[in-house]
């Protein structure tokens, strides 16, 4: 086939279309099917705590714990890798890694359980599969300087995100279907079925954006002084951002603020799951799969909007409005006790996160410098102090909610991440 120029339609839309591959984790597992099942298990078995490694751990607690180990894995390994990458021009291989360590690891959950003497294994697919799917974003979004230029980037990184929020949600209509039209006893055993289709699905849909993505290999040969090169990579990234003022003081209001998002992102489904009065199993299952379908529909529109906004009034201001935005949702998150005011909630996080989440991706591709060459590096500089952020942000939640017994105190240190990162948005030149 041949090779693609960098800014074709053909090739934009093929790297965009693995959001529409990979989303159905983000959505299946991380927010709806798997939150529900994991609840589901602790309620079925009547237990509020699990022993591990000598430890006694609440539920919504461990999870939590599992899930910044995985993240502080991710934050490590990633620039070993990029470094790899950049050095043999193998991003696409690495690509593929991840993606069939995830869709495989999502396939093995149809085993978990809680039981003792299957607890860690259980716990060790669930990690896989958050590796799988975040240490492919490593290599996915580094894609985007390399297949777009700058005047495309905010619509084409847009359009991969509507892009994953659409496809996920087709998925979870049928996972919706399966659960909701199967009989009370067979409900657990359709959950399981969905982790099988999440896996299939990934590694389906992905062989498209495969086909079209450059292989940029080299030829080079790996050696030893080549294995630490991403953490040398790293330093000089940061040694150069350091001389970029307007980067610099991006990358920290991003940092803080991302701790927020996505943890937000993450322990919403566990939050509705164990904290909404919503009455029956039944009714817990409908009521939390339609709050993340409602998110996720929402997500499309608040990226869209925020794609056009941003062209009239910039990065910056938006992304000022947007950390505003999540102060006063989560504020009002903190009450939230009734379906109806999980459904309100669920809304204004729809507006806003897909919004977030596509601007902070193409305003950090738009301030790499243009005659870089090594963008794997800058990106994951980027996925680094992402990670990190997410590792502080679920301890702090999995501590308090350990703690307290209560998640509604951990959203106060969700809106004390916001203000400071819409303080430091301010000081960021507005172009």
């Amino acid at each position: 086939m041949q090779k693609l120029l960098k800014g074709d339609s053909k090739l934009l839309n093929a790297w965009a279309f693995y959001d529409w591959a990979n989303s159905v984790y983000a959505l299946v597992i991380s927010s709806t099917i798997f939150p529900l099942y994991y609840g589901a298990l602790f309620r079925q078995k009547n237990i509020e705590e699990i022993v591990l490694l000598g430890f006694s751990v609440r539920s919504e607690a461990l999870i939590s714990y599992v899930t910044a180990i995985g993240f502080l894995i991710i934050a490590f390994i990633s620039p070993l890798l990029s470094g790899i990458a950049d050095y043999m021009g193998n991003k696409k291989f690495f690509l593929k890694l991840f993606c069939y360590i995830g869709a495989i690891s999502c396939m093995s959950l149809y085993f978990f359980d809680i039981d003792e003497d299957k607890i860690v294994l259980s716990l060790v697919s669930y990690l896989f599969a958050l590796i799988g799917f975040w240490g492919s974003l490593v290599f996915y979004n580094s894609y985007l300087p390399d297949i777009a230029h700058k005047d495309q980037q905010d619509k084409i990184s847009a359009k991969g995100f509507s892009l994953g929020y659409i496809g996920s949600v087709v998925l979870l209509l049928i996972c919706l279907a399966m659960v909701l039209l199967s009989e009370e006893a067979k409900a657990m055993q359709m959950m399981r079925y969905s982790f099988l289709l999440v896996g299939i699905w990934w590694i389906g849909f992905s062989q498209f954006t495969y086909y079209y993505l450059p292989n940029n290999k080299n030829g080079q040969k790996l050696h030893k002084n080549i294995i630490f090169n991403g953490f040398k990579e790293l330093r000089l990234v940061w040694q150069h951002i350091k001389n970029i003022k307007t980067l610099r003081r991006y990358l920290g209001a991003f940092f803080v603020y991302s701790m927020a998002v996505q943890t937000i992102m993450i322990i919403a489904a566990y939050f509705g799951e164990k904290e909404v009065n919503w009455g029956t199993d039944s009714d817990r299952r409908v009521g939390l799969i339609v709050s993340i379908l409602v998110i996720q529909l929402v997500a499309v529109l608040g990226a869209w909007l925020t794609s056009k906004l941003v062209t009239k009034y910039g990065n910056i201001l938006i992304l000022i409005v947007l950390n505003f935005s999540w102060i006063l949702i989560c504020t009002y998150a903190y009450f939230v006790v009734t379906p109806n005011d999980f459904y309100i909630a669920a809304f204004f996080v729809g507006l806003v996160m897909g919004g977030i989440q596509s601007l902070s991706r193409s305003t950090y591709s738009k301030f790499i410098p243009e005659d870089s060459k090594d963008t794997t590096s800058f990106f994951s500089f980027y996925d680094v102090a992402e990670k990190i952020g997410i590792v502080i942000g679920m301890f702090t939640y999995g501590y308090i909610a350990d703690v307290t017994g209560k998640i509604q105190n951990a959203i106060l240190f969700l809106i004390l991440f916001f203000i400071i990162g819409l303080l430091l948005l301010l000081r960021v030149p507005k172009k």
